[in-house]
């Protein structure tokens, strides 16, 4: 396959999850005419994404999974999911730092978008175990980077595991700034890979404040690995699609909540 029809084929399917995880659902016919392919092309579509868990296939289209995080997405397909909601609440995230602070922040597309943002006039001591927010700081003029050790999730562009761990317990830090895959609020933080659970537990201990960047489509989600309860966080920041009941729960549990 060339690489431009391979290319066209990904971003295909990324638009796809999109409105899928927006309405809840989607149609052959309708994607047909959107995309200019045939409807055998977008039934192909929907068949590899069923395959990889992301849609459930259904008469004339396909539905979105309830529920559930089925992938460890990368970050590549990340990004363009919800990706104007993202920006916004990366811009909203970028004023709640103060200048002289010390921030975690934890891998993730939204969390990049918060780290474009940045005012560089202030300066700052970042922590990162995710080398896509460290290459965006190198250029940085008033940042301290400090990158602990671990090895490489090459999905997440992140560093995990003992050593990872390891550097983190030496520090203590103002503000850590979190992205997740899933996010229920009766219950809690989600991540599709274990290794990230246990970093993103310890990033929570050593932070005077939390703050959980997550679009809405991560709510009422829940994936593989557990991070901890609602409890835990200190803020939330999300879009404007966020439904009052998971609102109302966030509040009553003392998160304060910022629409983006």
């Amino acid at each position: 396959m060339p690489i431009n029809s391979r290319s066209s084929t990904v971003s295909r399917r990324n638009d796809i999850l999109t409105s899928i995880n927006t309405d809840g659902k989607v149609f052959v016919e309708e994607l047909s005419a959107r995309f200019g392919v045939s409807e055998v092309t977008i039934r192909n579509d929907l068949d590899q994404l069923e395959q990889k868990n992301l849609l459930i296939r259904a008469r004339g289209g396909a539905m979105k999974i309830e529920g559930r995080v089925g992938v460890d997405y990368n970050l590549s397909e990340k990004d363009k999911l919800n990706y104007q909601e993202k920006v916004k609440i990366g811009k909203a995230a970028a004023k709640l730092i103060n200048d002289s602070e010390i921030v975690l922040i934890d891998s993730g597309t939204t969390t990049a978008e918060m780290v474009k943002n940045l005012d560089e006039s202030k300066e700052l001591t970042v922590i990162t175990n995710a080398l896509n927010i460290a290459s965006v700081l190198i250029n940085h003029p008033n940042v301290s980077l400090t990158i602990p050790g671990g090895y490489l999730r090459k999905n997440s562009q992140s560093l995990v595991g003992p050593m990872a761990e390891r550097g983190l317990r030496n520090f203590y830090v103002d503000k850590a700034f979190l992205g997740v895959d899933g996010f229920d609020t009766r219950s809690g933080l989600y991540t599709p890979n274990i290794e990230e659970a246990h970093l993103n537990e310890l990033m929570i201990e050593i932070a005077n404040e939390v703050i959980l960047l997550t679009d809405s489509s991560k709510f009422k989600k829940k994936s593989f690995a557990y991070i901890c309860p609602v409890e835990k966080i200190d803020v939330v920041v999300t879009d404007d699609k966020l439904d009052n009941e998971d609102r109302k729960r966030l509040e009553d549990a003392g998160v304060k909540v910022i629409i983006a």
